[in-house]
């Protein structure tokens, strides 16, 4: 069972993923090809994640408090809402302020989703089994990988209806990898003879709930330590919603743009598969604080290069950037935080995260129509490189604070 619950986890990450580079990634693509300019696509990704930002706290407290619903539950509802959103992209032909209102609403709902999917490796954990985090997530990356290496293509030759059909198709992996983890999980919590403490409708007991006024006071250093994050995530951001307009910078286009996606992802795997072997050399904090400088040394790079082959070497910097970062920062996160914050520090990091997207998307789009792709990666060397020294002056001065081990998410 514990291997099932592994590869169903692992499933629902690569579907999570697939679905992710869909509406996110490709969004230039897609609003590009309805009319849209560059401020108009920076501005519906702001708004978007601003929905999301609003959104995160309020789902994530939902999902911890709650015992009505089970998180499982929450993530099917959210898929399925996500999926109508996608339907309606089919009737819209071109720019309009409805199709902007929808974009802008499946962006937060899809961002929404990702701390709850990081979230649901520690309920798993509930029926007594290991859930390898690590290996879960570099089966994400594999996903998205293998997705983009083909939809840049197939959206160059045969239109943008190719990524709303692909969304729809990888909402309905998503829902049955989500049903299929749901009935192995009571199954597994059953043949332990499990109580109904062993559910995915369980929560934490009433008197470890903590509201998120409470959380912000608990971990003040924790929310610096995120302000430095933002500043990281800023170039990774800008990569990820105008890589387009950067790759025809060099001469290349969108076929080139999928390739590149497709093989940043790729050189995520190996780091997060392998990541249980380095963590038991390397503290979470001295990962990260590499990690975090090798996110500058990419855009840097990027910044100074200036065609389509030097833009493909500088991903691979994603080895030993994103690679270690993402796991790294879930496992130190979950180091820190007591029973009652797990979901709400997740949602915390995702959160600084669509922050630093919104900046980057808003920027980003009045940037490039203004100056051109050369200043937008100038300032994204700056404000990346001021978040890598904040966060890399305040991460070790965050203590574990219950002393527990969180290993076994990656073993």
């Amino acid at each position: 069972m514990k291997r099932i619950l592994n590869i169903e986890y692992a499933a629902v990450h690569g579907t999570y993923w697939m679905l992710y580079g869909v509406v996110c990634s490709f969004a230039s693509v897609f609003l590009l090809g309805k009319g849209y300019s560059n401020s108009d696509i920076g501005m519906i990704l702001a708004v978007g994640n601003v929905v999301a930002v609003f959104m995160q706290p309020l789902l994530a407290d939902f999902a911890d408090r709650t015992k009505r619903i089970s998180l499982i539950g929450v993530t099917e509802a959210v898929t399925v809402i996500i999926a109508l959103l996608t339907a309606i992209t089919f009737i819209t032909q071109k720019a309009s302020i409805a199709l902007s209102i929808v974009f802008v609403l499946m962006v937060a709902w899809v961002t929404a989703l990702q701390p709850l999917f990081n979230s649901l490796a520690f309920k798993l954990e509930e029926s007594g089994h290991r859930v390898n985090f690590g290996a879960a997530r570099s089966m994400g990356s594999l996903a998205y990988s293998v997705l983009c290496a083909f939809l840049g293509t197939l959206a160059q030759k045969n239109g943008i209806i190719v990524l709303p059909i692909t969304g729809e198709i990888v909402l309905v992996m998503l829902l049955v990898t989500l049903w299929l983890t749901n009935k192995h999980f009571i199954k597994a919590c059953s043949k332990q003879q499990a109580d109904a403490a062993c559910s995915l409708d369980k929560k934490i007991d009433s008197s470890d709930e903590i509201n998120l006024v409470e959380f912000i006071k608990r971990n003040k250093l924790f929310m610096l330590v995120n302000v430095g994050v933002a500043g990281i995530f800023f170039s990774n951001a800008m990569f990820n919603n105008f890589m387009l307009q950067i790759v025809e910078g060099v001469g290349g286009g969108s076929e080139d743009m999928g390739r590149i996606f497709s093989l940043m992802a790729f050189l995520e795997i190996p780091p997060m598969f392998f990541f249980s072997r380095v963590h038991n050399r390397f503290s979470c904090q001295t990962l990260l604080k590499f990690a975090a400088i090798c996110f500058t040394a990419k855009v840097v790079w990027v910044f100074m290069v200036k065609s389509v082959a030097m833009i493909f070497a500088a991903q691979f910097f994603q080895l030993v950037s994103f690679g270690l970062f993402l796991p790294a920062m879930v496992i130190f996160i979950d180091e820190i935080m007591e029973k009652g914050e797990a979901v709400k520090g997740q949602a915390l990091y995702t959160i600084v995260i669509t922050v630093s997207t919104v900046s980057a998307s808003l920027l980003g789009g009045f940037i490039l129509d203004i100056g051109g792709a050369y200043t937008l990666l100038l300032i994204s060397s700056v404000v990346t490189g001021a978040g890598t020294i904040l966060f890399i002056a305040i991460i070790d001065k965050i203590k574990k604070r219950n002393n527990k081990d969180a290993n076994h998410l990656i073993d």
